[in-house]
């Protein structure tokens, strides 16, 4: 824990201002939509959009040839801690299998290249409001192969715990986020066969 909390204090935010961005290039965006029901009904809808998409994503549990996982901690301003610590994820690009981009985010955010990806699930986002789908995998034989590739406003570091670390992280209230619960909990046979 002391390893984790040192990258913690790294990324919490220090001071919040409002910067002069145009006002037409947001990362998140909305489309009303009128939707007419078989029983004859109507009712209106608004739909999310991130970067003009539907968001959807894969998210990564990377499983180390030693037999660890891989956790990433970056800034989530938004949250009461203000940093994340979650598995390795990513929006799916235009043209992009939910494998493919598994494989991109996992290479991206920590260098890593996996033998095999197994989809272990997959939920919708938020069903009131948008069609993402998060793709759930295990990524098994994990290696070192590359330095992380992040964006420039990307700040990520990964951190290597036993799947029991991670386990009690959760339970702990160090891990939160849905996506990342959710991976860890339906990966359990699959750890479990694999030890």
């Amino acid at each position: 824990l002391e390893e984790l909390n040192k990258i913690i204090e790294e990324f919490k935010t220090t001071e919040v201002f409002e910067p002069d961005i145009d006002k037409n290039e947001k990362f998140l965006t909305t489309k009303i939509r009128k939707f007419k029901l078989k029983n004859g009904k109507t009712i209106i809808r608004d739909q999310l959009y991130k970067n003009g998409k539907e968001g959807c994503s894969a998210i990564i549990l990377p499983v180390t040839k030693s037999k660890n996982v891989l956790l990433v901690i970056q800034p989530r301003v938004f949250t009461k801690r203000g940093v994340g610590i979650e598995l390795p994820a990513g929006y799916v690009e235009n043209g992009e299998t939910t494998i493919d981009a598994a494989k991109r985010e996992l290479r991206e955010e920590t260098g890593y290249e996996a033998e095999e990806l197994i989809c272990v699930g997959s939920f919708y986002q938020d069903q009131g409001c948008s069609g993402a789908i998060n793709n759930l995998f295990v990524a098994l034989g994990c290696e070192k192969k590359y330095d992380q590739h992040l964006d420039e406003d990307e700040f990520v570091k990964y951190f290597e715990c036993t799947y029991d670390e991670a386990i009690e992280l959760v339970e702990m209230g160090y891990i939160q986020g849905a996506e990342s619960v959710l991976t860890i909990e339906k990966s359990k046979t699959i750890i479990k066969n694999n030890k």
